[in-house]
C-alpha cells in the first residue's frame, strides 16, 4: 500500500522523476480548465442558468460567504486566491472515489507547496491592504516583544496547514484501505 503517490514512480530518466502526484496534479489542472472551457461560453444573466453554471454559482457564492464570515471583510478581493485553492482541493478529494487515483493533496510536497501560496499571499495582500509599514506593524503588536513570537507564527501556521491537509488525505486513503482489506 502507498502512503502518498509520491511513492508511485511513473517515469525515470536519470535524475528526473515524474510520480503520480505530478501527473495527477496535472490532470486536475487539465480537468478544471476544461471545464472553465466549456462553462465560459455559455454564461448567461438570464433566468435560465446552465446547470454547471448554477452549480460554480453555488460554489462561488459559498467561498464568499466563508470569506465574508471569517475574514469580515469584502469577499471579492481574496475570491480568486481562496476559490482557486478551494475547488483545487476540493476536485483533488472528491476524485479520491475513483479507483486508482491518489489525491495530490495526499501528497506532502502538494500540501506544502500549497501552504507555500498561502504563505506568500498573507503578506501579499496585508501590504495592499494596510501598505508595508502598517502590515510589518501588526507584527509588534501588542509589543515589541511579541515580533519572534508572531514571526514564529507565521510560519507554524504554514506548516500546519500542509500536515493537516496531508494528515487528513493520508489517513482517510489508510482508513479505506483498511476497511477494504477487512471487508
Amino acid at each position: 500500500m502507498n502512503i502518498t503517490p509520491d511513492q508511485v514512480i511513473c517515469w525515470q530518466w536519470g535524475p528526473i522523476v515524474i510520480n503520480a502526484t505530478l501527473i495527477y496534479t496535472w490532470l486536475i489542472m487539465v480537468l478544471l480548465v476544461v471545464l472553465s472551457r466549456l462553462v465560459t461560453p455559455r454564461l448567461s444573466t438570464g433566468p435560465r442558468l446552465s446547470r454547471l453554471q448554477n452549480l460554480l454559482e453555488v460554489v462561488v457564492d459559498f467561498v464568499r460567504q466563508q470569506i465574508a464570515a471569517l475574514g469580515q471583510r469584502e469577499p471579492e478581493r481574496y475570491l480568486p486566491f481562496v476559490g482557486t485553492l478551494f475547488i483545487f482541493i476540493a476536485v483533488s478529494n472528491l476524485l479520491s472515489v475513483v479507483p486508482g487515483f491518489l489525491p495530490p493533496t495526499g501528497s506532502l510536497s502538494t500540501t506544502t507547496a500549497l501552504a507555500a501560496c498561502v504563505f506568500s499571499a498573507v503578506p501579499w495582500f496585508g501590504i495592499r491592504q494596510q501598505g508595508v509599514m502598517g502590515y510589518l506593524r501588526n507584527y509588534t503588536r501588542p509589543s515589541v516583544l511579541m515580533l519572534p513570537f508572531n514571526i514564529i507564527g507565521e510560519f507554524s501556521r504554514s506548516l500546519a496547514l500542509a500536515v493537516r491537509l496531508f494528515g487528513n488525505i493520508m489517513s482517510g486513503s489508510m482508513i479505506g484501505a483498511i476497511l477494504l482489506t477487512v471487508t
